[in-house]
């Protein structure tokens, strides 16, 4: 058979590619004010709670893959679910840290947005292909889960520091990658998925420099 019958969606114009970042980051906005909102309603949540709605804001990840290629609509209200869900289950530690060290929570925001923009403006700039880079990065990540895991049995000098940096280096790469998946897409309909990806990217970078800012030194 032809490889000519097999069909090819035709590249999108610049007119659509402009589209599609402004809908995906109008997407990534909402989604940040919905995890703010899951936040402050979870303030006085413990912790046992935001392990439960951890498990459903991963389900919400898994449904939003399903749903992608049939209905753009339900992708979104899961990817809004998504954000009002991480909240709730990030709300326990950032409370800690809103009242143990407030100061620690700007410079964790300011130094994020500044990480974000930097790395996810080069992702989007660079004409290298960076797909290599991302499986190495993806693989990186597992890694640091496991040294994660490891440094709540075994103590390691300065292991939260070292989780840290490690962190910034990893998502420094994924951040640059996600943004440059979002010139490159041939589907606006991908919009809620890069939102999920690019969101996912802020929320852990603000993490790990919530753990930088927030040590005891």
């Amino acid at each position: 058979m032809s490889s000519s019958a097999v069909p090819v969606e035709p590249p999108i114009t610049r007119d659509q590619a402009g589209t599609l970042l402004g809908q995906t980051m109008g997407l990534v906005a909402v989604t940040a004010g919905l995890f703010a909102v899951g936040a402050y309603l979870g303030r006085d949540l413990s912790s046992p709670w935001g392990w439960l709605w951890f498990i459903a804001a991963f389900g919400c990840l898994i449904a939003m893959n399903f749903a992608a290629q049939r209905s753009q609509g339900l992708t979104v209200t899961l990817l809004f679910g998504f954000g009002v869900l991480i909240g709730l289950a990030t709300a326990p530690t950032l409370s800690y840290y809103t009242s143990a060290d407030p100061q620690a929570v700007w410079q964790a925001g300011a130094a994020t947005a500044l990480f974000i923009a930097g790395f996810g403006a080069a992702g989007y700039a660079t004409r290298r292909d960076l797909s290599a880079l991302a499986r190495a990065l993806f693989w990186a990540l597992i890694g640091l889960i496991i040294f994660g895991i490891v440094t709540i049995f075994v103590q390691i000098p300065n292991g939260a520091l070292i989780y840290a940096i490690l962190g910034l280096v990893i998502f420094a790469g994924l951040t640059a990658f996600d943004f440059q998946r979002l010139r490159r897409s041939q589907d606006i309909r991908t919009a809620p998925l890069l939102a999920a990806s690019i969101f996912l990217d802020i929320l852990n970078v603000f993490q790990l420099f919530l753990l930088l800012f927030g040590r005891d030194d």
